[in-house]
């Protein structure tokens, strides 16, 4: 799969849905119900962020929820993309790009969304051949401003903005032309996680969906 099909896979996933849920969960008994709240809520892209023990055990129970889509997310290496890929992840997110992580994505069939916050990053990620990329860390980064500013010298790439990104402020991300989603964590705090409060989630889910 070249990174330009790969690319493409990620817009298209990026496209389902204006809220990607960025997801820390530490219980592999609780991801079953929190996809299947989250997916019901109208959010079928969850990311996964590889940052607990338990998170490929995540991913593999989520991966069985019917009309989701799964990825991994903090993939860092080679060696993240096998495990992702092994565990049923379906797309791969990254803070940054790698000449060996955007080749390994690339072997492993795995479509990648890599991170990048300057033009100098972007213009990089351009020469391997991606167009849809993660704006992180969006809120330290300069916000929706600094986003904005890309737009006029590099209208051809989008963005999914991660970090710091609440319901108060994805308006004014998901207002601009070179943002097509955002990712964020506010929707399974968790506390509701924890109780298997899926009906908060759902309901939280339903309100992201609803951004524009």
């Amino acid at each position: 799969m070249t990174p330009e099909i790969q690319s493409q896979k990620s817009r298209a996933l990026c496209q389902l849905a204006p809220v990607i849920p960025v997801l820390v969960v530490a219980d592999a008994a609780k991801a079953e119900g929190l996809a299947t709240a989250l997916v019901a809520g109208g959010l079928p892209v969850l990311e996964v962020t590889l940052r607990t023990p338990a998170a490929l055990d995540v991913i593999r129970e989520m991966a069985r929820v019917p009309g989701g889509h799964v990825g991994a997310g903090t993939v860092l290496t080679p060696e993240d993309v096998k495990r992702a890929r092994d565990a049923g992840a379906s797309f791969a997110v990254s803070p940054g790009a790698t000449e060996r992580l955007v080749r390994a994505c690339e072997e492993a069939e795995l479509p990648l969304l890599p991170g990048a916050v300057t033009a100098s990053e972007v213009m990089r990620a351009m020469e391997w051949g991606y167009s849809m990329l993660k704006f992180f860390p969006a809120e330290a980064a300069g916000g929706a401003k600094s986003l904005k500013s890309l737009a006029g010298p590099l209208p051809q790439v989008s963005f999914c903005p991660t970090g710091g990104v609440t319901p108060a402020n994805a308006p004014d991300y998901l207002s601009l032309p070179n943002v097509i989603c955002v990712g964020g964590s506010w929707i399974s705090p968790d506390a509701d996680v924890a109780a298997g409060n899926w009906s908060a989630i759902e309901a939280r889910a339903r309100e992201a969906r609803a951004l524009k």
